[in-house]
Formats: structure tokens, sequence, C-alpha cells
């Protein structure tokens, strides 16, 4: 009976963490958050687009696709390393999710360095805010990502701070699932914006 009443129990237990919703309530309330600016961002440029057809099509020849594809790389190895993370976690694996984290944070502080140097080339090329539409909602669209991401970075430094001084265990990491879950929203939308401008215009 007992054998039995333990394993009906993993049964739910594992039935319940299925069910659950992964990091906590405040974070997805943020998240929400974040994608509805950026729909608002996307009609925006979707307007500008259809006001300004020519403009867009001439504006994303003069980006630096190697640039974009180079910050891509990076949101995308990043998320795949805290993912990872969290992974390892759930498995039991505290030092092998610790050591994903700091491979995470070392691919998502290449992303606002990647972008100063995007920007030394760009103010180069002589496109600044002021060169056009299409760069002014440009300029906008990817600040404002930065933003996001600088916030997210923060994150992962808090998480790391917590994860070294053992805050977390396979049975409480909501925190480290938190951050994941925010980290992979702002890579989403990195993912969105990337086609928009680089690629699609």
């Amino acid at each position: 009976m007992t054998t039995m009443a333990m394993a009906a129990s993993d049964d739910l237990s594992g039935a319940e963490h299925k069910g659950r919703i992964p990091g906590n309530k405040g974070i997805w309330v943020g998240i929400t958050c974040e994608f509805v600016e950026f729909v608002v961002l996307f009609v925006v440029y979707f307007v500008a687009r259809a006001h300004f057809p020519e403009s867009f099509e001439q504006g994303a020849e003069k980006l630096s696709r190697l640039s974009g594809t180079v910050i891509t790389l990076l949101m995308v190895t990043s998320s795949f390393f805290i993912a990872c993370s969290v992974a390892s976690m759930r498995a039991g694996h505290q030092r092998r999710s610790l050591y994903w984290l700091v491979a995470g944070l070392v691919m998502a502080l290449g992303y606002p360095i990647a972008k100063y140097f995007e920007i030394q080339w760009n103010l180069a090329h002589g496109i600044n805010g002021e060169s056009g539409i299409f760069f002014t909602v440009y300029y906008y669209l990817t600040f404002n990502h930065l933003v996001h991401a600088t916030w997210g970075i923060l994150g992962i430094l808090w998480v790391l701070a917590r994860h070294l001084a053992g805050g977390y265990s396979t049975d409480d990491y909501a925190g480290l699932e938190a951050l994941a879950c925010y980290w992979h929203a702002t890579d989403i939308i990195w993912l969105v914006i990337f086609p928009f401008f680089y690629v699609l215009a």
C-alpha cells in the first residue's frame, strides 16, 4: 500500500508540475505589458511603411545585415543556454544549471556590445535618427528593445547572485524560470524586429 501511495503521489506531483505556469504571475504581467508596447510600435512601423514604402526599401539596404545577424545569434544562443539552466535545475543538477546561466549571461552581454559597434558603423556611414523615416522608426524600435534587454541582463545578474548564494533548488526555482520567460519573450520580439528591418523592408 505504501508503494502504491508513493506512486500515486508522484503521479499527482507530475500532473501538477505539467499544469503549472512557469515563473510567477508578476513576470507574466510584465511580459504582457512588453508585448502590448511592441505591438503598438509594430503598428507604427506598418503605418510608416505604408506611407513611405520607398524610404523603407532604400533604408534597409543601408543597414548592416551582419550586425543584425550577429545580434540574432547572440539572443537565440543566450535563450538556449538559459533554457538549459532551467532544465538542469529541474533535473537536480544545480552546478550545471549555474554554468549554463553564466554562459547565457556572457551571450546576453554580447548584445549591447554588438549594438554599440553597429551604431558606430551606422554613424560612420551617415545613418542617424534624422536620416529619414525608416531610420527614425528603426532607432526607436531597436533602442526600445535594447532597454528591455538591459532589464533582462540586470535580471540575469540578480538571478545569478541568488543562484551562487544557493537560493534555488530542485523544488524551488521559480525565480530562474521567471527570468527565462522574460528573456525568451525579449528574444521573440527581436526575432520579429530582425526581418522587419534587416530582411523584409
